[in-house]
């Protein structure tokens, strides 16, 4: 009985121009972006030119960092490049995109190019062109994959990202310049506390009418932290209590995951709790005291210090025109006793009359 084999037809990949010594390569990445780097680009999307009504999205470079076997790209700036667009061609002012990478990165040295934004979610010809143009060796991050994020930007409507790289198709080298093959990868936005402060601050502006989130005092964001911790309390409490009395599933990840963080919290007694949060007040309030004594002692030996060289400045003006005007007078005596000399001399003498002339 013969048995039929299927038959394949493999298809191999063209790929770009090869760098003697390097090789390319299109391995699946992950990417995290920064919360900084999301504001950048919705602050290029709202400055755009209304008057364009062409382009109706913006483009931009990425920078960032890259680990070391490249599997994971961190975006942490990026920059807006001027482009125009229309049905027929587009047009990327690469003299700016250069001179800009330039002074990023000579002003940030351990950030490298790792690809460009667009603020459409679709994925066009031109989209091609210009992420080949960012994978080229002469421009781009060649022979790592550049990286494409597109971040929708439409007013109402929530935001939403996507994170790609390419590799190149095409049945020449001709089409393989001008067209490419996207492929996702997975995107992660991450940020730290004081980040994550800035975004919850930032995003209580949502709510009011002028669209304005005043800064809080730091007694009312432990205030504010407190009663998120408090909330969070109830809510474990109550989901344990359903389980107890078997009104919801137990979840064997969730109950080991609130063991592991029950198990952190310190075995401390409530009272020695409250006894120590009392010194370390005490202990705070007289730093501040030292530090206010200090303060007030220092802005005092200023004080003093410069009304004694404003009076002593007074002083010795005073003294020195004191001594000029006696020296003044000493050598006006002087004189006036020379000329008084000379009268009494002239006065001794007997003059001879003169004889009247005709």
């Amino acid at each position: 009985m013969a048995v039929e084999i299927p038959s394949f037809l493999h298809l191999a990949r063209p790929l770009a121009p090869a760098v003697i010594g390097v090789q390319p390569t299109t391995a699946p990445v992950n990417v995290i972006i920064q919360p900084q780097a999301v504001f950048s680009i919705l602050d290029h999307a709202i400055r755009r030119d209304i008057r364009d009504t062409q382009s109706t999205r913006v483009i931009g470079a990425l920078l960032g960092v890259r680990s070391e076997d490249s599997m994971e790209v961190e975006v942490r700036n990026c920059f807006a490049i001027p482009h125009t667009e229309n049905e027929d061609q587009v047009e990327v002012d690469v003299e700016y995109q250069k001179n800009m990478l330039a002074l990023q990165l000579k002003a940030n040295p351990r950030e490298v190019l790792l690809g460009w934004y667009t603020t459409s979610l679709e994925l066009n010809n031109f989209s091609a062109l210009i992420q080949n143009f960012f994978a080229s060796p002469e421009t781009g991050t060649f022979p790592h994959p550049a990286v494409h994020v597109t971040v929708s930007t439409e007013p109402g409507k929530e935001i939403e990202a996507k994170a790609y790289i390419s590799a190149p198709v095409g049945v020449n080298a001709e089409r393989a310049a001008e067209s490419c093959l996207f492929i996702p990868v997975p995107y992660e936005i991450r940020y730290g506390e004081a980040e994550k402060s800035g975004l919850e601050l930032i995003s209580g502006a949502k709510d009011s009418e002028n669209r304005a989130a005043p800064v809080v005092s730091d007694i009312e964001g432990l205030e504010r932290a407190v009663d998120q911790t408090l909330d969070l309390l109830d809510r474990v409490a109550e989901y344990v209590s359903s389980v107890i009395d078997e009104e919801r599933e137990p979840s064997n990840a969730l109950g080991q995951f609130l063991m592991n963080a029950l198990s952190l919290a310190p075995k401390v007694d409530p009272q020695d709790i409250e006894r120590d949060f009392n010194n370390h007040i005490q202990d705070v309030l007289v730093v501040s005291y030292l530090a206010n004594t200090i303060r007030t002692q220092i802005d005092l030996s200023q004080r003093l210090a410069t009304a004694t060289l404003t009076m002593g400045g007074s002083d010795a003006l005073a003294a020195t025109g004191g001594g000029e005007g006696g020296e003044k007078g000493e050598r006006g005596g002087q004189r006036g006793g020379k000329r008084g000399g000379r009268g009494g001399r002239g006065g001794g003498q007997q003059r001879e009359p003169r004889e009247p002339t005709e």
